[in-house]
């Protein structure tokens, strides 16, 4: 039996109905779903990367980055069919990559335990990886949905495990260790290697460069103190361009339809000619911190009417301001076009709440958000509306949702926990800290930019759980050895 469950084609293959089993009962779409995958298919059946336009013909856009879109238009090329005819296909694709990535987040363990000291178990810590990523539910479920998801788990799994080692090579402990020049050798390739995988996950997803950021940062800590300033703009300067790289044609493209200089996606994602609510965004960030209160409020305009009862009491300071809201939120309803008069409005009533209380705006909610996005039982995309808190009302309304729902939160703070635990055991070994250094930094840098997003949603996380469940796989060593 032992043998069985070590075996890494036993994982796969439980991996594997896992993913099936979602694909099955549990497949869905999301907003960005249908974009992707009309995109997609005019990009390969008219040559334009464009969406379909409400009057008629077609809309050309630059609101998404085209990795996703090409990978879906190369689906669609193969099985001659597109949309909604080719989301089976396309999750079986899905399915493929996350088990790649399960794959690469045993081998990040493997590499941790190395570093770690405990070579002669990297096995047994590839294999651990490999089982909490097959069995991460997280991460699995997304396969059944048109997203990008799996792909930048993918991406960012390789990316970590090349970092790690660009940052092990050019720590301060290596610089300071004699003929430490001659033990990488390698670096420079991997400095390269790094870029090149930043700007295909940037393809994917146009955040990605943090972690090449956060790398970056780490290394000028290192390198700046000890006079290894050529090295570090060297380093900077190979990652940088390497990372553009896999961007040159899809800048080349913006440049000439748009006539402008865009190598990402822009960040408030507007369709030509819509206006951009900055104003509303302005408010909503003086109070909004749950993902569920996306779905009644932002996700709304421009679409449906908002309910004035659906937002939150937190929203208002006031009762004469809840009536300035009812005011304009009864003209919007009327014609469900946001107008920049009203967008006016609402920023006003941000920048009055801002000065009020301006912690509550800087500090508060974005902890707040932060605590949302980590702490969440991630059951956004199953069949399944409870709630954990408050306990009893939660279980008086619906039992089972309420089971369910409690289940994914405490496994979740589950995976936490275990991360905790593998880099206490780690920081035991001192060969192990530029990574943990690296890995943490990212984990905080990548936590602040969300919370700066207008929508917290808890997906934006799952980029960081390869890192979370190799951390954790150090839990399952039998013998971690003390600090040298």
């Amino acid at each position: 039996m032992k043998r069985i469950l070590s075996s890494p084609i036993t994982a796969l293959g439980v991996a594997l109905c896992l993913r099936l089993f979602f694909v099955i009962w549990y497949r869905g779409t999301a907003g960005d779903s249908e974009i992707y995958e009309q995109i997609a298919a005019n990009w390969l059946h008219h040559g334009k990367y464009a969406m379909d336009a409400s009057t008629g013909g077609m809309l050309v856009v630059d609101l998404r980055m085209p990795g996703y879109p090409a990978f879906l238009a190369m689906v669609y090329a193969i099985t001659r069919r597109s949309g909604e005819g080719a989301r089976t296909f396309v999750m079986l694709a899905q399915t493929v990559v996350d088990l790649l990535s399960c794959l690469a987040i045993g081998g990040l363990a493997a590499l941790l335990a190395v570093l770690g000291g405990v070579r002669a178990q990297a096995k047994q810590a590839f294999t651990a990886g490999l089982w909490l990523a097959a069995l991460c539910p997280f991460t699995a479920n997304y396969v059944a949905v048109p997203l990008t998801e799996t792909w930048a788990i993918f991406l960012h799994t390789l990316l970590f495990g090349v970092l790690v080692l660009v940052v092990t090579l050019g720590s301060d402990q290596m610089l300071g260790l004699q003929g430490a020049e001659n033990a990488s050798r390698s670096y420079w390739a991997l400095v390269a290697l790094a870029g090149f995988l930043g700007g295909a996950g940037t393809l994917f997803r146009p955040e990605t460069p943090l972690l090449l950021f956060a790398a970056l940062l780490l290394l000028a800590w290192w390198m700046l103190p000890r006079r290894q300033a050529t090295r570090w703009i060297g380093t900077a300067a190979l990652m940088g361009a390497m990372c553009c790289v896999p961007l040159v044609p899809w800048t080349i493209r913006n440049a000439i339809t748009f006539h402008e200089f865009q190598p990402l996606a822009p960040k408030d994602a507007t369709l030509p000619g819509e206006m951009d609510p900055k104003g509303f965004m302005a408010w909503e960030r003086t109070w909004l911190y749950r993902f569920r209160d996306v779905y009644l409020v932002p996700w709304k305009l421009n679409e449906e009417a908002i309910n004035l009862d659906d937002i939150p009491a937190n929203a208002f300071d006031t009762p004469e301001e809840r009536e300035r809201v009812a005011a304009v939120l009864e003209q919007y309803n009327d014609e469900l076009t946001w107008t920049p008069e009203e967008d006016e409005a609402f920023r006003q009533l941000a920048a009055e709440r801002t000065a009020r209380h301006p912690l509550r705006t800087y500090v508060w909610i974005p902890l707040r958000r932060a605590v949302r996005i980590w702490f969440t039982p991630r059951i956004e995309l199953m069949q399944v509306s409870g709630h954990v808190f408050p306990l009893a009302q939660a279980w008086d309304e619906d039992r089972q949702d309420q089971c369910i729902t409690a289940s994914f939160f405490l496994l979740n703070i589950v995976y936490l926990l275990l991360a905790a635990a593998g880099t206490w055991l780690l920081s035991r070994h001192r060969g192990t800290h530029p990574a943990l250094w690296f890995l943490t930094s990212y984990l905080v840098l990548r936590t602040a930019f969300l919370t700066t997003l207008e929508t917290p949603e808890p997906r934006y996380v799952l980029v960081c759980f390869p890192a979370l469940l190799a951390l954790g796989a150090m839990v399952f060593l039998r013998k971690p050895r003390e600090a040298a």
